[in-house]
C-alpha cells in the first residue's frame, strides 16, 4: 500500500499540472498521504471510493482528501480514453499562518483538513478556467524558485486556490441535492463497511458473505473488479493503515498495536508492515520521531 512516508520539511509541496496517462499507465491501489491533497480532474473517467463511498470520475470535479485518508481510484481506458488531472499535496499546518489574516478564508482552510466533509468531491465548477490558470501559473514558477521563497509563493498559490473552492462550495452546498454526485457500486461500499466495522478482528471471507447475503465467490469477484484488489489485500492495507496512526500518535509497542489491528503474532504484523511500508515498524517509528 502506497502510504505516503515523504516529509514536508523536505518538499513542501508535491505537485503536478495536466500530468497525462494512457492506457493503463495509472493503475491506483488504495493509498493515503501525510497531508492534504488536492485533486482536479481535466479528463478521465472512472470510480473514486473514499470513505467507504463511490464516486463518479467526470471531466472537471475536484477532491480533497484529508490527511490519511484512504482513497482510491479505478479508470476506464476504453475508447482511447485517458486520465489528465493537477494535483497538490501538502502539510496544512505548514500554511495555516498565511491564512489568519481572513477569518472566513481561514475557517474554511481548517474545515477542509479538520472537519467533518459531508463529500470529498465538487462537480459542475463555475470557476474551472479559473482553477486550471492558478495551476498552470503554479507550474510555470516552482521550478525556478530559490529555496528561500517557496513557502511565501506556496502560500500564494494556495490562497486563491482556497478562496475560489470556498466560492465553489458555498455555492454548491447551497444546492447540494442537485449536484449530488450518481453513486455506484453499492455492494462494495456494504463491504468496505463491514472491513472498517471489523478490521481489528480475526477475518473470515464465509463470515462476511454470511453477513452481507453474497456468495464468496461472487462477494470476492465483485470487490477485485471494482478495486483492483483482494479483499485479503484491501484488509492488509487497512490495517497497515492503522497502524501507521498508531506509531505516530501513540507510545504503544509494537505487539500491542498488532493486537489492535486484529494480528496476534506480531512478527508477522512486521513482515506485513514492512512488506507494504519498506521498513520495519520499529524503523518507521524511529524515522517519524527524529522529524
Amino acid at each position: 500500500m502506497p502510504i505516503s512516508t515523504s516529509h514536508f520539511n523536505e518538499t513542501p509541496l508535491y505537485f503536478a499540472y495536466k500530468r497525462l496517462s494512457v492506457n493503463n499507465e495509472h493503475r491506483e491501489t488504495f493509498h493515503s498521504h501525510l497531508g492534504v491533497e488536492i485533486l482536479y480532474i481535466h479528463q478521465g473517467r472512472g470510480t473514486l471510493i473514499v470513505n467507504n463511498t463511490s464516486y463518479e470520475i467526470k471531466p472537471g470535479m475536484l477532491c480533497m482528501f484529508q490527511p490519511n485518508q484512504l482513497h482510491h481510484l479505478t479508470l476506464d481506458y476504453s475508447d482511447g480514453q485517458s486520465f489528465e488531472r493537477s494535483m497538490a499535496i501538502f502539510e496544512p499546518t505548514m500554511f495555516e499562518t498565511y491564512f489568519e489574516k481572513w477569518p472566513a478564508l481561514h475557517s474554511f482552510y481548517q474545515f477542509i483538513y479538520l472537519g467533518q466533509l459531508p463529500s470529498p468531491c465538487l462537480y459542475e465548477l463555475q470557476d474551472a478556467e479559473l482553477l486550471d490558470g492558478l495551476f498552470k501559473n503554479m507550474s510555470n514558477r516552482l521550478s525556478s524558485l530559490r529555496e528561500t521563497d517557496k513557502h511565501e509563493e506556496i502560500s500564494l498559490f494556495l490562497l486563491p486556490l482556497y478562496r475560489s473552492l470556498k466560492q465553489e462550495w458555498d455555492r454548491l452546498n447551497e444546492h447540494a441535492a442537485a449536484y449530488r454526485p450518481r453513486r455506484k457500486n453499492h455492494q462494495v461500499e456494504n463491504i468496505l463497511n463491514w472491513i472498517e466495522a471489523r478490521y481489528s478482528e480475526p477475518y473470515s471471507l464465509d463470515e462476511m458473505a454470511r453477513s452481507l447475503h453474497l456468495s464468496p465467490f461472487y462477494l470476492t469477484h465483485l470487490f477485485k473488479e471494482a478495486t483492483g484488489l483482494s479483499i485479503s489485500e484491501y484488509m492488509a492495507t487497512r490495517r497497515v493503515h492503522q497502524s501507521v496512526l498508531l506509531l505516530t500518535t501513540t507510545n504503544k509497542p509494537v505487539s500491542l498495536i498488532a493486537e489492535e489491528i486484529g494480528l496476534t503474532n506480531s512478527s508477522y504484523f512486521c513482515k506485513l508492515f514492512k512488506s507494504h511500508m519498506g521498513i520495519t515498524p520499529h524503523q518507521y517509528r524511529k524515522r517519524w520521531t527524529r522529524h
